[in-house]
Parts: structure tokens; sequence; C-alpha cells
């Protein structure tokens, strides 16, 4: 017999920007807190519709759009918007890379493209902030990274972690964590990705340092995400 008196499950709302830059890693962990999944694809879903409040968590996924392309991408200007309304009221969001430069925006600072074409698994250094928060979890480990653009950290945001060439991660209370880097990449997506656009990246890794950094780097990768974003999930309530 059901217990129709249960508790419905937490819900986890994720936007994403294309099929390939997809949840990942960070689905098994959303599982693993009870959180059931719906993903929207940004370009084609009605965003102007969309009770961004509802959700328990939202999750903003990477794309290869840069956030300050609203006027070619009218969906990322939809988006900004919708990011705000959820910001103001305070609610859960997880962004990764395109999605913490939407975020940034979102809040009033600004995102731009870089100088560097930051690829391949990039050692994260936390800060006195990060050691306190779930970023702690990734402090010294090499963590995928696939980017070119980059953000301003907001006003009345805590900067969590950095690199040589950009920062990495911010939060605001418990409820908001934006990271550039990508703890839902999984050996399926860096596989694709590493066909896809490895013959684009700019001074960076080839596909073969790629795949061999893969092989060297992957496991602690992975188990730092799962600890990041469950502790993260755990922290919410």
């Amino acid at each position: 017999m059901t217990d129709s008196s249960a508790a419905p499950p937490p819900t986890a709302l994720v936007l994403r920007h294309a099929p390939d830059i997809g949840l990942g890693n960070v689905a098994g962990t959303l599982a693993a807190h009870g959180y059931a999944v719906t993903t929207l694809d940004t370009p084609t879903a009605d965003l102007d519709g969309l009770d961004v409040l509802a959700p328990n968590v939202l999750v903003v996924l990477g794309g290869t759009e840069g956030a300050y392309q609203g006027e070619t991408y009218p969906y990322l200007a939809a988006e900004t918007a919708l990011l705000r309304r959820r910001a103001d009221a305070q609610r859960p969001i997880l962004a990764i890379c395109l999605g913490a430069q939407l975020l940034a925006q979102a809040l009033g600072a600004r995102a731009w493209r870089g100088e560097v074409h930051e690829v391949g698994f990039v050692p994260i250094d936390v800060t006195t902030a990060g050691a306190s928060s779930p970023v702690r979890h990734v402090a010294g480990v090499a963590m995928v990274e696939w980017h070119h653009d980059t953000f301003a950290v907001p006003d009345g945001a805590e900067l969590l972690a950095t690199t040589p060439a950009y920062p990495q991660a911010y939060r605001i209370g418990p409820w908001l964590l934006a990271v550039q880097f990508h703890p839902e990449v999984d050996e399926e997506i860096h596989r694709g990705w590493v066909r896809q656009w490895a013959d684009e990246i700019e001074d960076g890794p080839t596909a073969e340092q790629l795949t061999a950094d893969r092989a060297r780097f992957f496991e602690g990768a992975q188990a730092a995400s799962r600890a990041m974003v469950g502790e993260w999930l755990a922290q919410l309530g």
C-alpha cells in the first residue's frame, strides 16, 4: 500500500543550453538527495511563462554562448531576468560555467570574453572563505575547465576559489553557489567535448593530452564534485 500522506520529493529544475552540455555527474548527486529533476532546454523553452520560484533548487548549466550575447540569443536575456527574480527571492541556485556568468550579470556584475582560453584539468585554489564552504572539497583538485569567458564577482558575494587565470566560484549565503569549473562533467560528456571541440582550443592541451589527463585526474574530480554538490544540497535543509 502506498502512503498517500508522504511528502512529495523536493524538485530541481535544470536549465540546459545544449544537449551535450548536460547534468552529468550532478544528476546522481541530486538523486541521492531525493530530488525529482526536470530539464528545460532554454533556447526553445517558454521562459517568460516559467514560475522560477517554484522548484526547490534551480541548476543553470554551461553553454557555448556568451552571457553578454542577449541580443544575439534573446533567451539569454530572458534567462538573466528570471535569475534576477529567483535571486531576489533568495531561492537556491547552483550555477555552472555559463550559468555562473549569467548569474553574475543578473546580480549586476559583468561577464566578458577573457584573454585566456582555460581548458583542461586545472587545480583549484580555494580562498579563506572557500575553505569553510562546500567548495573546500575541490581545494587542490584538478577540475575540468572549458571556457574563454569570465565574470566579475557580484557585490555582496564571497569569492570562494580561483585559478591563475580566473575567478572560479562565489556564493551568497547558503542558497547561492556559482562555479566556473565543471563539477557535472562525467566521462561521456568529456569524451564528447574532446571529440567535438579539442581542435578549437587556443594554445592549450591537445586531444591526446586531454584524454591522458582524464585517465589521471577524473576519479578525483568526480569524487570532489559529488562531495561539493552534496554538501551544498545538505546545508539547504
